[in-house]
């Protein structure tokens, strides 16, 4: 790593006040923003045109890269649930080494599509066999590692099939943990690695095991590392809970677990407005994953109302079956605005575009890294989301010259790019200062797809 800091020079940036012109930004050795300023030499040379700030991918499950086309064909009780079970055979069958080589190609699509971290909710822990050990782990923190993509790893607990307490089954095998104590085992194992735990659901998790887990959490990791959980996805979810339970999961989860700032809630479609209400008081926040509640037809979280009371929100990619940042800003925009018949809803006076993916980014910045993690050198708190002095230098630069930005002056290219764009549009991506993207292309990348077809060849005759 170079000991000098360096400069970065863009037409314009998109800052925490909005749009500026003509400003360079200096980085500091590690990687993080030092000063931004405004280009006075005339004449000077820019490295781009439009710089705003990377965003955090705050939930994937990145095996499920593999699942992307199966399990479409209508088989009578077609939803989520039928859904699940063709993705319990893809992670009945996935070797390690398959693993590696799916990952690998996701993460590569992820930075490509304007992701610059990724928060990895992983609970395919255990060998095909059942063999314990961290080979499946490994693979994706090796893959993620390979294409330069910085990871927040979530290992996450699963001891229960439903609210009934019932053993995992079959399908089920590879993700549960037998207790608490042998789960915190695993993550102490894998040292600095981690950055937080995700109990996966109330369904897999008990409520003793919840309070178990989180005092567990916060001896070995600290008292303020990320704990995110599956939550309110699927209206039989909580019938289920408040059958077995008598609350509402979001209610379920507040009386047994104090929330607060450390958590985010994946998802919570079909949370109330009082449980919308609670957590926000709380300070904690919802990670939507609008592509995926698009295919698996969860439903649509009311984020108007939401972002409108101030909630905090982050963005996630999920099952994968389609990667990309401004995608998932424009399933969130456009399913409020079916939702409502009318435009515009989470739109302020500065647009759609810059909102809408301002306020994911930040969300995914918190979402992302709530502790100091092994990449931040300084023992302060990693930083990610915004472009502004002591955040890290993570950049999606969009130009004038795409298909679909063409035209467009800076002040409307974000809307230009929210409503039509995809990553054609994107001139680089920058993690850290450094240049990971350029022009949709990256280094290694036809080795990257030639392993990742050998792979799905492989995975097609086993499921």
């Amino acid at each position: 790593m170079s000991t000098k800091s360096r400069t970065l020079r863009f037409r314009a940036i998109m800052g925490p006040g909005g749009l500026e012109r003509d400003r360079s930004i200096e980085i500091a050795p590690d990687g993080t923003i030092l000063a931004i300023r405004a280009v006075r030499a005339a004449g000077a040379a820019y490295d781009g045109g439009l710089a705003v700030p990377g965003m955090p991918n705050a939930h994937s499950h990145i095996f499920q890269c593999a699942l992307a086309g199966f399990g479409e064909a209508a088989r009578g009780d077609d939803s989520f649930w039928s859904w699940r079970r063709a993705m319990y055979r893809l992670a009945g069958s996935i070797t390690p080494e398959q693993l590696f080589d799916v990952a690998r190609h996701g993460y590569a699509r992820m930075l490509r599509a304007g992701f610059t971290h990724v928060v990895e909710f992983h609970y395919l822990h255990h060998d095909p066999d059942g063999a314990r050990g961290p080979r499946t782990t490994r693979a994706v923190l090796a893959a993620a590692e390979e294409v330069g993509l910085p990871m927040s790893l979530l290992p996450v607990y699963y001891r229960t099939a439903g609210f009934d307490g019932a053993a995992p089954h079959a399908g089920q095998q590879r993700f549960a943990h037998g207790s608490v104590d042998e789960f915190m085992a695993a993550v102490e194992a894998l040292g600095p690695a981690v950055a937080g735990v995700a109990p996966h659901s109330l369904r897999a998790v008990p409520a003793d095991d919840l309070v178990e887990l989180v005092a567990g959490v916060d001896a070995t990791l600290g008292p303020a590392a990320p704990l995110h959980i599956h939550i309110s996805e699927q209206e039989l979810e909580v019938e289920e809970c408040l059958a077995a339970r008598g609350r509402t999961p979001v209610d379920l989860l507040a009386d047994t677990v104090e929330l607060g700032p450390r958590w985010s809630l994946v998802h919570a479609t079909h949370a109330t407005e009082a449980e919308r209400t609670r957590l926000r008081s709380a300070g904690a926040r919802v990670v939507l994953c609008p592509i995926t509640e698009a295919h698996l037809g969860d439903g649509i979280f009311p984020a108007r109302e939401h972002f409108l009371a101030g909630g905090a929100a982050a963005a996630g990619s999920d099952a994968n079956v389609r990667i990309s940042a401004i995608e998932e800003a424009r399933q969130l925009e456009y399913g409020q605005r079916l939702r409502d018949r009318r435009r515009a809803r989470l739109a302020t006076e500065a647009g759609a575009g810059p909102v809408v993916w301002s306020w994911l980014a930040e969300g995914g910045g918190e979402a992302a890294v709530t502790r100091p993690g092994p990449t931040d050198g300084t023992g302060a708190r990693l930083r990610l989301g915004r472009i502004e002095p002591g955040y890290r230098a993570d950049f999606v630069v969009l130009g004038r010259e795409g298909p679909n930005t063409l035209g467009h002056d800076w002040e409307t290219l974000m809307d230009a790019w929210l409503v039509g764009g995809d990553r054609r549009d994107i001139e680089a991506v920058y993690v850290g200062g450094e240049r990971r993207v350029e022009r949709g292309s990256m280094a290694g990348e036809a080795e990257i797809r030639s392993a990742f077809g050998k792979a799905m060849g492989e995975i097609r005759r086993a499921i």
